[in-house]
């Protein structure tokens, strides 16, 4: 069987290593807010080309507090994808803000600026774009949206960690950039973590204080807050992994490439790099109108795979958006056709080999 992911393999490779850094934190005795995780921070700020990272406890909790750092309140609304993971909607619920969805790009499935514009009200404060698989969406364009408009501009790169667009890093972008470190992640911890990248030093403060019940000083709580700080053994933990980030990101568009070469001609939808977005395939998804039968075909024939996402966020039961279907068509299609296949850097090329044989194989017998 040819897993969709295998954590195992990575693991192994740095296991002496990752047994020092927990021995390390063992021996300190320092687990919450330490100098992992501030070591940590600084690294992936200047990775991403932002002035500060701030580690929290979730991608979501990343989210959730960049939404409330920039100001997102009960009564606003905020524009995001219709077509990415519940958090990029559920966080901004959360806020007691109103999701606003709209559809995505045909080709890269990341959001379409001009329906941006058109979704935006007197009350929208916030866009959230997503970058999607690990495609930067189009961050100019949309910028210079929410700059004409006064909006504020929140990332959800939890799929593009070491990414870039038109050159630069994707902490540069927006006025912040919420990362996850779940463990399938490109950079993916030992557990739960995130963190908010941002280059405003208000941003970065009020992020502070909302991980750490409200508070930057001991016993001093001026808002309401929460607890959700990145602990120090997934710190030490991704900072063993981070300096590898840039060879595992090239290893996976290596991989892509080969898929591309060994699945050309068939009836199958392949991802599209556009420029300036640099491509770091957290997912290698193709697309396909008979998934469901492909899905089983390659199981029969050893190839795990992975549905990201099979229901769009407006059809979920929490949004409850009517007709959800017929108002997000790109969006919907997108869900019923999107499949993943295994894309990992530790990926051997004749697995790679045996997956497109195998999918020839599927779509042969669908043909």
């Amino acid at each position: 069987m040819i897993p969709q992911i295998d954590l195992t393999r990575q693991h192994e490779g740095l296991r002496a290593e990752l047994l020092d850094a927990a021995s390390r934190v063992l021996a300190s005795s320092w687990f919450i807010l330490g100098p992992e995780g501030q070591a940590l921070e600084a690294e992936l700020a200047a990775l991403c080309q932002a002035s500060h990272g701030v580690g929290v406890n979730s991608g979501t909790d990343a989210l959730l507090f960049a939404l409330k750092a920039l100001g997102v309140q009960p009564g606003d609304e905020v524009i995001t994808s219709a077509f990415s993971f519940v958090a990029s909607g559920s966080t901004i619920a959360l806020c007691g803000a109103t999701p606003v969805f709209v559809d995505v790009d045909p080709v890269t499935l990341n959001l379409d600026p001009a329906l941006v514009e058109q979704a935006i009200t007197p009350r929208t404060r916030a866009v959230v774009p997503v970058h999607l698989y690990g495609q930067v969406a189009a961050m100019d364009a949309l910028t210079a949206l929410a700059r004409a408009r006064g909006l504020a501009v929140i990332a959800d790169a939890a799929q593009a960690v070491g990414a870039t667009y038109a050159g630069r890093g994707v902490g540069a972008w927006g006025d912040a950039v919420c990362l996850s470190f779940y463990p399938t992640k490109n950079l993916g911890g030992c557990g739960d973590g995130g963190m908010v990248l941002t280059s405003r030093d208000e941003v970065a403060q009020r992020v502070r204080r909302l991980r750490d019940h409200g508070s930057l000083r001991k016993y001093e709580h001026p808002e309401l807050g929460h607890s959700s700080r990145l602990d120090e053994l997934q710190a030490a933990f991704l900072r063993v992994k981070l300096p590898r980030l840039p060879q595992w990101n090239e290893a996976r568009r290596r991989l892509a490439a080969r898929y591309r070469a060994l699945l050309d001609g068939l009836p199958l939808t392949l991802p599209v790099e556009r420029p300036p977005a640099q491509h770091i395939y957290h997912q290698f998804t193709v697309r396909s109108t008979q998934r469901e039968i492909l899905v089983r075909r390659l199981a029969d024939l050893g190839v795990g795979t992975a549905i990201h996402y099979p229901t769009i966020l407006p059809a979920q039961p929490l949004f409850r958006h009517r007709e959800a279907e017929a108002a997000f068509p790109v969006a919907a299609r997108a869900a019923r056709e999107v499949l993943s296949l295994p894309c990992f850097p530790e990926l051997a090329d004749e697995e790679v080999r045996a997956v497109a044989a195998a999918v020839r194989t599927a779509l042969s017998c669908l043909s």
